[in-house]
């Protein structure tokens, strides 16, 4: 069930979840025949493509559902787990997987929707697969080296090759239209039948084949869901239509010292930024950031206030309607920039010969508002490390 567990769905919500799917998904690969050998190796004597078909079509449904909710604003796909490639484990295993295909006539996954509908054959092919794998167990030590040979990491073919995703996409798609019209005609010649893309279906085909390319450019040609909030929130900090509520930074450092636990200080400027100095309390949430799923809960926390601050009072003003966009009406942003606040209570100029009793009595609130607020930060420190979401590792699927 991936990131829906344990965020949205319970773990023992998940197992139940997980067997209506298991059940749905066996008979699906039923109906459609995966239980037959004959339909199965037919990949490999050219009469029979529906294999290939079947995991073209998922593939780029898949892709093409991804770079869509991710362009929608509903997945983050940086959250999403990609699993390490070991290139040498993986073209052996992938020989190895091929040739059980052949001779054994099924894949992990048909094999078991077989053995339900009561198939001898399908029951020895999983004999034989838990075989392999005590096999294997037993003499990991042994192939481990080989196993964990030529890793190159999480890597995703579209960085591999330094192209976009949408491009890949493109890529893919094509591919997957040029492998159905080509083996479409080699089925045609060895079984003498019409195939999906002759005659007068091949009009039906192509307008259904459309349809995922179709996709691809609106995604590439609309903005996004974030770049699309974020031009509207441009528009209405140019304007002025639209203005946050202020805090200064003498106002933000007496709120400090004396009610910290009833704030959330947002920085919103660059891990690196942050890092060289930031507020008393403040976390780190650079402004790019800030609409991803994962903040928010923290941002709409009803029982503090948020306080933006950045390298600009714009990006402050920002981070502030975009919070409010995305449900806290409640957010304040601090007139002054890091820089400015940072000037006025740690790096305070020398009062001049003959100061005011007001400039006497603002520079000693600083002086003690400072000692204070390095006191908070020493005291609270844990609460100033940078909010991170951890991608939680779900195990399980078809391999």
């Amino acid at each position: 069930m991936g990131p829906l567990v344990p965020d949205i769905i319970s773990n023992e919500f998940n197992y139940l979840i997980a067997l209506i799917m298991g059940v749905g998904f066996g008979f699906a690969l039923e109906q459609a025949g995966f239980s037959s050998t004959r339909k199965l190796v037919g990949l490999f004597y050219g009469y029979d493509f529906t294999v290939l078909k079947v995991f073209f079509t998922a593939g780029v449904t898949a892709m093409i559902g991804v770079l869509l909710l991710s362009h929608l604003g509903l997945l983050n796909i940086s959250l999403v787990f990609v699993n390490p490639m070991f290139v040498k484990s993986a073209i052996i295993g992938g020989l190895i997987m091929g040739a059980g295909f052949i001779i054994g006539g099924f894949c992990p996954g048909t094999s078991a929707a077989a053995a339900a509908v009561g198939k001898v054959d399908a029951m020895a092919f999983i004999g034989g697969s838990v075989l392999g794998i005590l096999g294997f167990t037993e003499g990991y030590p042994l192939l481990e080296e080989l196993y964990t040979a030529s890793n190159m990491g999480p890597v995703v073919i579209s960085d591999f090759f330094g192209i976009s995703r949408l491009l890949f996409a493109v890529i893919l798609t094509l591919v997957a239209i040029f492998a159905f019209i080509f083996t479409s005609k080699i089925q045609e010649k060895i079984t003498g039948k019409a195939g999906e893309w002759s005659g007068s279906r091949f009009r039906k085909m192509a307008m259904f084949a459309v349809i995922p390319v179709v996709i691809i450019v609106l995604i590439a040609l609309t903005p996004s869901r974030d770049e699309f909030v974020m031009k509207r929130l441009e528009k209405k900090v140019a304007t002025g239509e639209c203005q946050p509520k202020m805090i200064d930074a003498d106002k933000l450092a007496f709120e400090l010292i004396n009610n910290y636990y009833s704030y959330n200080i947002i920085d919103v400027r660059s891990a690196a930024e942050y890092d060289s100095f930031h507020i008393a309390t403040a976390i780190n949430i650079p402004l790019e950031n800030l609409a991803n799923p994962e903040y928010r809960s923290f941002i709409n926390q009803r029982i503090k206030t948020n306080i933006f601050y950045g390298a600009s009072v714009d990006d402050a003003k920002r981070a502030c309607l975009l919070a409010r966009f995305h449900g806290n009406a409640n957010g304040l942003a601090l007139i002054e920039t890091a820089d400015e606040f940072k000037a006025l209570f740690y790096d305070v100029e020398p009062l001049g010969d003959e100061p005011t009793r007001k400039q006497l009595t603002v520079n000693l609130f600083r002086e003690q508002a400072a000692r204070k607020m390095l006191e908070i930060e020493a005291s609270v420190s844990s609460l100033s490390k940078p909010v991170e979401k951890k991608p939680r590792v779900v195990q399980g699927g078809c391999s």
